[in-house]
């Protein structure tokens, strides 16, 4: 499945750009605004706008991927001789495939800061890729961790930017997955006297919140 990140003036531009490269029309592909960017004063603090353009694929292709990701993850879970359910949420549009593991205690398909369920999806994700002959993005989730996960972690970075605005002293968070420290991003990305950088490097990568005046 081909997906190109680009970046332009606007968003527009961005999307314009990637639709020229990848010869597609504007229905046959997905976009995820990254940044939208801003023009600045006079040229001076400008930043332009990124996106993520990616190629839908094909519903019977996408039928397939589904199939076969929910038979991997089965197999996987019988050798681990955990009893579960898994159920089929609906693909989005680019066909990223989506699976949420439901049973009695599943606790040990988590792991420490979802480490675990993180190795599970990656090996899911390259069999079926490898299956398919392209890349298929696959999210596993367990009884909704992920979304619990992801509103705690909002949860936690409006309250540490809070302190930095009140101390004006910055904050280090924990060691995070760069899908979490996205989300810290995210959440902050607008947030009012306060802006955010990754530090450190591989497992030991974690977000600063830095005082901004």
């Amino acid at each position: 499945m081909e997906s190109l990140e680009i970046s332009a003036k606007t968003v527009e531009e961005a999307v314009e750009l990637a639709l020229r490269r990848l010869g597609a029309s504007r229905d046959e592909v997905e976009v995820v605004v990254v940044k939208r960017g801003r023009p600045g004063f006079l040229g001076i603090g400008a930043e332009e706008a990124v996106v993520k353009v990616t190629r839908r694929r094909s519903e019977e292709a996408t039928r397939a991927a589904v199939i076969l990701a929910k038979e991997v993850l089965e197999k996987l879970l019988s050798l681990m001789r955990i009893p579960a359910t898994i159920h089929v949420n609906e693909p989005s549009p680019s066909g990223a495939i989506s699976l949420d593991i439901t049973g009695p205690d599943l606790g040990i398909l988590i792991g420490r800061r979802g480490n675990t369920l993180s190795c599970l999806q990656y090996l899911v994700y390259l069999m079926v890729s490898h299956q398919m002959k392209a890349r298929v993005p696959v999210t596993i989730d367990v009884e909704g961790y992920r979304e619990r996960r992801r509103e705690a972690l909002k949860s936690l970075a409006i309250r540490m930017a809070e302190r930095v605005k009140n101390t004006g002293q910055s904050v280090t968070m924990e060691p995070m997955p760069a899908s979490e420290r996205r989300i810290i991003h995210l959440t902050l990305r607008d947030y009012p006297g306060v802006t955010t950088q990754s530090i450190g490097e591989g497992e030991d990568r974690k977000v600063t919140i830095v005082y901004k005046e």
